[in-house]
């Protein structure tokens, strides 16, 4: 997630190294690289150049902290500048009225049909809502069979009406229906096309007045930059749109639209799509993004995801086992299956502080535990759940079963003891010893 600008942030600040102070000559070649880094990301030339002169002005008009340094000051600066550009603070979903109707717009190709299913999920899970998704794609046959299958993987209802051609009608009906079901959210999911038309803007304009939607989202793909500032305008001089959903964070995203969106549109970032999991959305904090862009990594989402997929059965089964010695590869396993719903791996390493930077431009793959579920899956029940019994000999018949190296099997062990020790301290009361270690790496 915006690794190349990410990765020229951390140019420009290179500059300031070795300085004492921050100057007019310093703050300025600094800055030149800032604006060039945002200008690449595809941000509006006109919020890159007030950007830069804000940060600029704001730089100098400060007396430098006795306990920063001046990089360190202008990386404050430049993190508060970001968040304020993006938003200030993060906007909440409005759900007052039974059925709260949330009405989807954005163009073909922007992913609202699977962020519909993503936003059912996250509110039948966060908020405990009885959701219907309703196709009002009349133009594309399999855009409704695809919101069908969405539906079915998260464990909603959906609305159809293959023989009604005209969306509104669809969509009242499909409202009637969910009071009549008891549905509390009715998410639509509208037509796009591959430009702004007028018969496009005509319909979603027609659709958007009959059901008067609690919350209307504009669906944009984050990779598409300025392009998406522009479709953004458009709509939201239609619609008047409450919010923006960025889709597609995961992907070689540049980060002008998450940069630009808010200061053209005036209308805030609600929610970012981060992978193709139906449980990778995230409300969008500005302040976290802003500390994600600059390397700072985001320890409070990473806590976020966990707890989202925290089973409190399974822990204190778990802690049961660390506390009597009895912590086995099967408890090891059961950790990482947890570990893989909470996202790609890549956007989780990105949260660890100082450790994003380690890693950029490396390419983390999803599939990054697989060998390490083959090599458990190698070994007998009893080592599984004993793993002390692993010597030599079993080890090389464990390579062998799993089609892996001896230096393999040795070094998963080896993460394994690692982790049952850290598992152990955190039991020891030592957890918060480790959590202020995670701080201080910021």
């Amino acid at each position: 997630m915006f690794d190349n600008l990410s990765s020229k942030f951390d140019k420009a600040f290179q500059i300031l190294k070795g300085h004492g102070k921050i100057t007019e000559i310093n703050v300025a070649e600094t800055l030149k690289e800032i604006r060039r880094a945002l200008l690449d990301a595809d941000v509006n030339f006109k919020i890159a150049k007030e950007f830069t002169v804000t940060v600029k002005e704001k730089a100098l008009g400060q007396k430098v902290l006795t306990s920063l340094k001046p990089g360190q000051l202008l990386v404050k600066i430049v993190k508060d500048e970001l968040t304020r550009l993006m938003g200030a603070e993060s906007a909440s979903i409005k759900l007052n009225d039974n059925p709260s109707v949330i009405l989807m717009s954005g163009l073909q190709g922007s992913g609202k049909t699977t962020f519909s299913g993503k936003l059912a999920l996250h509110l039948k899970k966060k908020f405990k809502k009885n959701p219907l998704l309703v196709a009002c794609d009349v133009y594309r046959p399999a855009a409704i069979d695809q919101l069908g299958i969405v539906a079915d993987q998260v464990g909603v209802s959906v609305y159809e009406d293959r023989e009604e051609k005209n969306p509104v009608k669809i969509a009242t009906a499909a409202i009637e229906k969910a009071k009549k079901d008891k549905n509390d959210i009715v998410i639509i999911d509208t037509a796009g096309r591959l430009a702004v038309d007028e018969v496009l803007m005509d319909e979603i304009k027609n659709i958007h007045s009959a059901v008067n939607p609690s919350e209307t989202l504009f669906v944009v793909d984050s990779m598409t930059g300025q392009d998406a500032v522009n479709t953004a305008k458009a709509f939201n001089d239609i619609l008047n749109f409450d919010g923006v959903v960025l889709t597609k964070l995961d992907g070689d995203t540049r980060g002008g639209a998450a940069l630009s969106i808010k200061s053209i549109v005036d209308k805030p970032i609600k929610f970012i799509g981060t992978g193709e999991k139906l449980e990778a959305i995230d409300i969008f904090y500005p302040d976290r993004m802003a500390e994600r862009i600059l390397g700072m990594g985001d320890v409070v989402s990473l806590v976020e995801r966990a707890q989202d997929q925290f089973d409190e059965e399974q822990a204190r089964r778990i802690n049961k086992k660390i506390a009597k010695n009895q912590f086995g590869f099967d408890d090891f396993l059961s950790q990482i299956q947890q570990v893989k719903k909470m996202g790609n791996m890549k956007d989780l390493v990105g949260m660890i502080p100082g450790v994003g930077k380690m890693t950029k431009g490396m390419d983390i793959d999803d599939n990054a535990f697989l060998g390490i579920e083959v090599i458990i899956g190698s070994m007998t029940p009893k080592e599984r759940s004993q793993p002390q019994l692993i010597n030599h000999s079993r080890k090389t018949r464990i390579a062998k079963g799993s089609g892996k190296s001896i230096q393999e099997v040795n070094q998963l062990i080896k993460q394994f003891e690692q982790m049952s020790k850290m598992m152990k301290m955190m039991q020891g009361g030592k957890g918060q010893q480790m959590m202020q270690m995670m701080q201080n790496m910021q």
